[in-house]
């Protein structure tokens, strides 16, 4: 989920707008947890030898630096993944979130990567530790960029799931899992997950446009 892990769990908007779609969720933009995160620069000391950083110009740009290790300390956005996942009778795979950010609110199931996997490999991990299901990744639907109060920028990698069982339950740090109906969604706790849900929704609307007229 948009986490921490109770604050590292979930995380950007999408070219296609429907506006109904957009009014029905809200935007949110101004949430606090939609803010950016702290002050990267303001990091007092460095990683690798502890010494107190300093700041300077690096590849064009301010960055701290560590005077006894002479390199750069770079900053980067922490990879998160999520699962748009649809069952046989047409219906999206939904998670009501337990813990903060966004507490009580419903979500695509998902989290971060962990070291030593692969993309894919943690978001059918985060499907399966928060509904209970196991899946096949079948496609990536994009990538979206989200601020985090926490992690600053966390880049969130929208992954297209089939079920491949059929039991769910809620995990630890859910209050609940269920399918809904698209037209009956409640409101989507992040921007990132509600762009990826408009963008397979527009794929799905297209396809069947096309194969109506073929």
């Amino acid at each position: 989920m948009e986490h921490g892990e109770s604050a590292r769990k979930r995380g950007g908007e999408s070219d296609h707008h429907d506006p109904q779609y957009d009014n029905q969720q809200g935007e949110g933009v101004n949430h606090p947890e939609d803010m950016p995160g702290p002050d990267l620069m303001g990091k007092s000391y460095c990683p690798y030898c502890g010494g107190t950083t300093s700041h300077g110009q690096w590849e064009g740009r301010d960055r701290r630096y560590c005077r006894n290790c002479r390199r750069p300390l770079y900053d980067n956005p922490i990879p998160a993944v999520c699962a748009v996942v649809f069952d046989t009778h047409d219906r999206i795979l939904l998670v009501q979130r337990k813990v903060a950010p966004r507490r009580g609110e419903w979500c695509l199931p998902g989290g971060f990567m962990e070291l030593e996997e692969t993309p894919e490999a943690a978001v059918l991990r985060e499907l399966r530790e928060e509904t209970g299901l196991d899946g096949q990744v079948t496609g990536l639907i994009g990538l979206k960029a989200a601020p985090n109060r926490i992690y600053h920028t966390v880049l969130v990698a929208g992954y297209r799931v089939a079920p491949l069982s059929t039991s769910i339950h809620a995990g630890d740090d859910a209050m609940a899992v269920r399918w809904f109906d698209c037209q009956e969604m409640p409101p989507i706790a992040f921007g990132s997950h509600r762009a990826f849900i408009r963008c397979v929704l527009d794929s799905r609307s297209a396809s069947c446009h096309r194969n109506h007229h073929n």
